[in-house]
């Protein structure tokens, strides 16, 4: 290519793709027709001067997706695509996936129980309204009678059931007693049993997972001893309806785990979906050991969080 003419498409391709000018100005500026303009551009992306290339976000969660799947053999994955890392932002953005695909999977005659959370009522607030019969909806596990952190309980289990059009059935109980004997009590009521039954039989359960920090719900509200305090933060990853697991998915303290009232999470393992919607960095070790413990057979997440499971051995 002559030289005058290759200045003249370097110049025309600056001007285009890095300083958004329109080829009309571009013509101006160069003394050449429009069509001139056009030619000049072409030829830039011919001869390899310019090269254009489209990162599709869509494609990266695929493959993401796809990769979860596999490694955690697990029967379906969403990763939802965020624009940056920041945690409140993902909660918004998995929480969208999750209300998407439970609508989409839900039909008549399921029993959907859903546990609490943050994470949880953005699914809940973005949950669409769908036309199904004899539909039941139920609090997966027991919440906190105090907490300065709003847990949305009794909210998601409400926005349920408008969405599929049922009066919900609440567990309005502790996550956790002081003893065995009380949960005992509690449980043979018979209209808690009935919930907690309905938990059992539910074929959609929807859940998220706990981290063992300072800004934990269940660590601030004195629910247990100083020496549980110093095994779950030593020893868990993370925590499932008030269930607390280590990176292999292993209880880490029977005792406290024979005191929490709701699903057990060995039975979490024979539901059609089992679905664990949750993101960010602080739960990369949570979700890490709630799938290694198979809890879950559907995970709901954000591409970053993807990303550091899948580089996590």
């Amino acid at each position: 290519m002559e030289e005058d003419k290759l200045r003249k498409v370097i110049e025309a391709a600056k001007l285009y793709y890095q300083l958004d000018f329109s080829q009309s100005e571009i013509a101006e500026r160069l003394g050449v027709s429009r069509p001139t303009v056009s030619r000049l551009l072409q030829q830039a992306k011919t001869e390899g001067i310019v090269q254009i290339t489209i990162n599709d976000p869509s494609e990266e969660v695929e493959t993401l997706a796809l990769a979860l799947r596999a490694k955690f053999q697990l029967k379906h994955v969403e990763v939802a695509f965020m624009p940056f890392n920041e945690n409140n932002i993902g909660k918004k953005y998995v929480g969208e996936a999750a209300a998407k695909y439970i609508h989409k999977i839900v039909k008549n005659n399921d029993i959907i129980a859903v546990s609490w959370g943050t994470t949880l009522y953005q699914v809940a607030c973005q949950l669409q309204r769908k036309a199904v019969k004899d539909v039941v909806v139920l609090q997966l596990n027991g919440g906190v009678s105090y907490s300065e952190v709003n847990t949305y309980a009794s909210e998601i289990i409400q926005l349920f059931g408008n969405a599929f059009h049922v009066n919900p059935h609440f567990l309005n109980l502790p996550a956790i007693v002081d003893h065995i004997l009380v949960k005992q009590a509690i449980q043979s009521d018979r209209h808690i049993r009935k919930v907690l039954d309905l938990g059992r039989q539910s074929n959609i359960a929807i859940f998220t997972a706990g981290v063992p920090n300072s800004e934990s719900v269940l660590i601030q509200t004195n629910y247990f001893t100083k020496d549980e305090i110093e095994v779950i933060k030593s020893k868990a990853a993370g925590d499932i309806c008030s269930r607390y697991f280590d990176e292999n998915g292993v209880i880490c303290l029977e005792n406290l785990n024979e005191r929490t009232i709701g699903i057990e999470l060995s039975e979490l393992r024979g539901k059609e979906h089992s679905i664990l919607v949750a993101g960010g960095a602080s739960k990369v070790d949570a979700i890490y050991g709630a799938l290694c413990g198979k809890y879950a057979n559907t995970l709901i997440t954000d591409q970053f969080t993807a990303k550091a499971l899948l580089s996590k051995e």
